[in-house]
């Protein structure tokens, strides 16, 4: 058979790989034979080739090149370089000085990477040095040189390099602000090539798996962690201030509970016993309530054994507090005041962009000026379906009515179908899916809140709500059931779903009812993901952007 032929029997995107390849191949053979004449025609005339840089002498073997210069150093690793300013600092400070001036009296030591070198002529080379979130120009001159050998000093640093520079500062013909060294020190060599800043790091598999190289390529990257940062701060603030006291509570269980979700489990050597990873804090934030200390909020950890999708890690960041003495209407209103300020201080306005379908995707506005709407969550369907729900929820009779809307719907529904999952189904339709600005849904059948207190005046359900920002939820609180025989009654129902199939139902905490027996006040109880807020206040599509470094694959899976 003939290699066309061959081809020809190929999957078309194989064929279209290949072929790729090959072009690269004969581009490349193309260079090398450029390269080649244009050495020989230089030879030739007695002229003297042009010195190459090392990522143009062999960038294939880029790494060994730069490990050989390593140890050719001296003190390729130096233990301390005294820091005396900071790039920003410099860039404020001297914004209003005038072009062709320089402060030759002030000396400054700075440090940083490499993202650029760059010469002009034989006798000037410049530098871009990034640090601290901002870049500043290195100009460096024969004549200001103090420290080696001028040349030498500079043939041996490269993009990516940590140099350190001491020198005085001053602004260019152009008007660009510059530091002019009197020294320059390679602090740690970067041992492979890099992109190129007009190339960037675009494939998001090398930048989750490589974050570090993320950050150090794409500059926007880190402006996302530190509005992460700003909205952890802000809770915590605005927690503080209200006389909530932070705490930790363990992260390993004996029993699963706290949250409707599917557990890691791990083992324990010594006790030689299994344990669960917390999928809530709450029933031990719920237990020092018991204790007396009325208001705390924890924020930390939590492992969910569920799918990884555009908003789900197996380990996320969550945020709990729980108040004495207060119910969750407070909460919502607690709830609109704690995310509409922080909006507003983050962001500067309660309106912000998002890109639902990413950065070259159409842009939506949310709104997150008070008051929210409140949508009470069976009503609603009731309205949108045109029907009247039976509100014994744990009766077969109610269950049936509920399955037969969802088959109608032809919604997807894997088994068990219980009530309390076919219910979450027909919100989601008919509620969830239609939420753009921040939205309260509330009052969850109790089947849904095996934690939640009823409602003191519907039968059925119970005081609860979740806050949703176009389609996700933000945040879920209520009431807290308090009642240590209604609390049995719930955790058995939940070991009878757990029975029947359902892997996310809680486990029977009888320490937690115990602890419920020496007396829970009326309290509020609270939680919020930290990484989907983060998603829509640094304008993210996917969890994993805003998460430093996120659940992934295992590489060829």
């Amino acid at each position: 058979m003939s290699e066309a032929a061959a081809m020809d029997k190929l999957p078309a995107a194989e064929r279209k790989k290949l072929k790729k390849e090959a072009e690269a191949k004969a581009r490349d053979a193309e260079k090398e034979k450029k390269k080649a004449e244009q050495t020989a025609q230089q030879e030739a005339s007695g002229a003297k080739p042009k010195e190459k840089d090392v990522e143009e002498l062999d960038p294939t073997k880029y790494r060994e090149n730069r490990m050989a210069m390593v140890k050719s150093l001296k003190d390729p690793y130096p233990h301390k370089w005294a820091v005396d300013a900071s790039i920003p600092a410099l860039i404020e400070k001297y914004k209003d000085m005038p072009a062709e001036t320089h402060e030759v009296g002030t000396v400054v030591t700075i440090a940083g990477r490499v993202k650029n070198k760059r010469t002009q002529g034989v006798s000037l080379l410049f530098y871009d040095l990034f640090a601290d979130g901002a870049r500043i120009q290195i100009m460096c001159q024969p004549q200001n040189h103090e420290v080696g050998d001028f040349k030498e000093s500079h043939a041996i640093l490269n993009r990516g390099d940590i140099i350190g520079i001491r020198g005085f500062v001053g602004k260019s013909k152009t008007g660009q602000l510059s530091i002019f060294p009197k020294e320059v020190k390679l602090l740690t060599a970067c041992l492979h090539m890099l992109p190129k800043d007009h190339q960037g790091l675009k494939d998001t598999e090398v930048r989750f798996r490589k974050r570090y190289l993320d950050l150090m390529i794409n500059e926007d990257v880190r402006n996302t962690f530190y509005t992460r940062a700003k909205i952890v701060n802000y809770i915590r603030h605005y927690l503080d201030t209200r006389g909530f006291l932070e705490v930790e509570t363990p992260m390993m269980n004996m029993i699963t509970g706290g949250a409707t979700a599917k557990p890691f489990v791990t083992h324990h050597n010594d006790l030689n016993m299994d344990l669960f990873m917390r999928v809530a804090p709450e029933l031990y934030l719920k237990m020092l309530v018991v204790g007396g200390l009325d208001r705390v909020y924890e924020i930390g950890r939590n492992f969910r054994n569920e799918g990884m999708d555009m908003t789900h890690n197996p380990e996320f960041t969550a945020c709990e507090f729980y108040m004495a003495y207060a119910d969750y209407n407070d909460l919502m209103d607690i709830t609109e005041e704690l995310f509409s300020s922080m909006v507003l201080n983050i962001k500067g306005s309660y309106k912000i962009q998002y890109h639902p379908d990413g950065p070259e995707g159409e842009p939506i506005e949310i709104d997150f000026t008070p008051p929210w709407p409140r949508i009470s969550m069976v009503e609603e369907i009731e309205k949108k379906a045109g029907v009247t729900i039976d509100r014994n929820f744990s009766e077969e009779l109610a269950r049936k009515q509920l399955d037969d809307l969802v088959a109608k719907l032809n919604l997807d529904c894997p088994a068990p179908r219980s009530s309390a999952r076919l219910l979450d189904k027909l919100c989601g339709h008919y509620i969830e899916d239609h939420i753009v600005n921040p939205t309260f849904i509330t009052e969850h059948p109790q089947i849904m809140s095996p934690l939640a207190k009823w409602h003191r005046s519907k039968p059925g359900i119970t005081e609860r709500f979740e806050m949703f920002v176009n389609t996700k939820e933000i945040c879920n609180a209520y009431t807290e059931l308090n009642d240590p025989e209604k609390q049995m009654e719930c955790f058995m129902g939940q070991s009878a779903a757990a029975a029947a199939g359902d892997d996310e139902a809680q486990g029977v905490d009888t320490d937690f009812v115990t602890a419920l027996e020496h007396g829970l006040p009326p309290t509020g109880g609270w939680g919020c993901g930290i990484d989907r807020l983060t998603m829509f206040l640094a304008n993210k599509n996917s969890i994993r952007e805003v998460i430093l470094f996120p659940a992934m694959k295992p590489l060829g899976k």
